[in-house]
């Protein structure tokens, strides 16, 4: 029998004025809420002031919880192609972030993230929000729908790793690991009818 493993999850919905963020603890199929806010940024301060002070904000909190991921939700396309490069800069302070510190990441699109959740890839953030509530992750729906999107998307993240624990897809994996890897010489062999003369 295997050791259960933990994993701590920093969730994050970037964003130039207020980002989410929420940490998480999976420890095996239970996931305990350890954090859930926003931090939010004036929009008066110049925005690479407000990008700095996001990256600092990040390094301290991996610094206090020491995740072992950090899971983002991918900026969506809009018409607004400015608000897209904003988030976008805004996700990759966040990576970078932690690169710096060794931490891997992940990022889920929006409807990736609403589906795995609520079943609905065009769910509402207020769905969202209430399904949390429903699972009994959160008490209420929180003043900053920020918040609960970015334990929306730790959660997508802990139940996709979930999902690869299961036997199914242990052996999906197994097959795959089994696969022979041909030589040029061996692949010419066995493929004599594909060659042209």
């Amino acid at each position: 029998m295997q050791p259960i493993k933990e994993e701590i999850v920093l969730g994050i919905d970037p964003g130039t004025t207020v980002m989410g963020y929420s940490i998480v603890r999976k420890y095996g199929k239970k996931i305990e809420v350890l954090e859930m806010d926003i931090l939010r940024l004036s929009t008066k301060i110049e925005m690479g002031t407000r990008m700095k002070t996001i990256f600092d904000f990040i390094i301290s909190k991996i610094e206090d919880c020491k995740p072992d991921m950090i899971a983002l939700e991918a900026p969506f396309y809009g018409k607004n192609v400015q608000s897209m490069l904003k988030l976008g800069r805004v996700q990759g302070i966040c990576i970078a972030a932690g690169l710096s510190k060794s931490i891997p990441f992940t990022e889920f699109p929006p409807k990736k993230v609403k589906q795995s959740l609520t079943g609905n890839g065009n769910a509402s953030k207020e769905q969202v929000a209430k399904m949390l509530v429903m699972m009994n992750l959160i008490e209420e729906t929180p003043k900053f729908l920020d918040a609960s999107d970015s334990l929306a998307v730790a959660m997508c993240y802990c139940t996709q790793s979930q999902k690869l624990d299961t036997g199914v897809n242990a052996q999906l994996v197994e097959k795959k690991s089994k696969k022979k890897t041909l030589s040029w010489a061996a692949y010419v062999s066995e493929h004599q009818n594909r060659i042209i003369q």
